[in-house]
């Protein structure tokens, strides 16, 4: 068998095995589960809360880790298997927020006090195993029937200690996927890279 065939054949069985797991919730790793009696759906006084969320099923075995670009430096928001959801309490203003796994996805924010926005956190098939992205869930389609049944089929989690000390360990490489794949996103057209809106907010008022 050629080397290129045997590429080939090795795409197929990741392939095939990802579409297998597809039925299955992926493990939490650096969170905890939260209750939907305690878990944070509104936003803290003077803040916009953020709902992180990955519904889908596909490549349940890899975990997404979030960070937010602060200063040209990631820090961890959490990490998000799949069927769950986590919250973040975040300040009005400009954000950029970046997703890591075998690459780095990223997508731009601005938000205001009192508002709820909310992000897909989605996979995609890369060269072995999965890769995400970051979609914002646009104001016209929060309340739809898609994303009530998104967040109905997610369980709320938030970080713990071990998703901080996972990510200091990690850093370097965190940083290197930073630099490499925020330079490929800048290289976009504009309208093709992901941008939650002041108006994509829905308001607790």
């Amino acid at each position: 068998m050629t080397n290129l065939k045997k590429q080939k054949s090795l795409q197929i069985i990741v392939l095939f095995l990802a579409i297998l797991a597809s039925g299955c919730a992926g493990p939490v790793k650096h969170m905890a589960t939260v209750s939907n009696e305690n878990a944070v759906t509104t936003p803290d006084k003077g803040k916009a809360l953020i709902v992180f969320q990955r519904p889908s099923k596909l490549g349940y075995a890899i975990q997404s880790s979030v960070f937010e670009i602060v200063d040209d430096e990631p820090e961890i928001l959490g990490v998000i298997a799949a069927k769950k959801k986590m919250a973040y309490q975040a300040d009005p203003g400009e954000h950029l927020f970046m997703v890591v796994s075998e690459s780095a996805d990223f997508m731009s924010a601005e938000v205001e006090a009192d508002k709820v926005y909310y992000v897909l956190v989605a996979p995609r098939m890369g060269a072995w195993k999965a890769r995400f992205s970051l979609g914002p869930i646009l104001g016209k389609d929060v309340d739809g029937p898609k994303n009530q049944e998104w967040l109905k089929s997610c369980e709320w989690v938030e970080k713990t200690s071990s998703a901080d000390e996972w990510a200091s360990k990690n850093m370097a490489d965190i940083k290197e996927k930073h630099k490499a794949y925020y330079e490929k996103w800048m290289s976009k057209p504009e309208a093709d890279r992901p941008r939650l809106t002041l108006e994509d907010g829905k308001s607790v008022n």
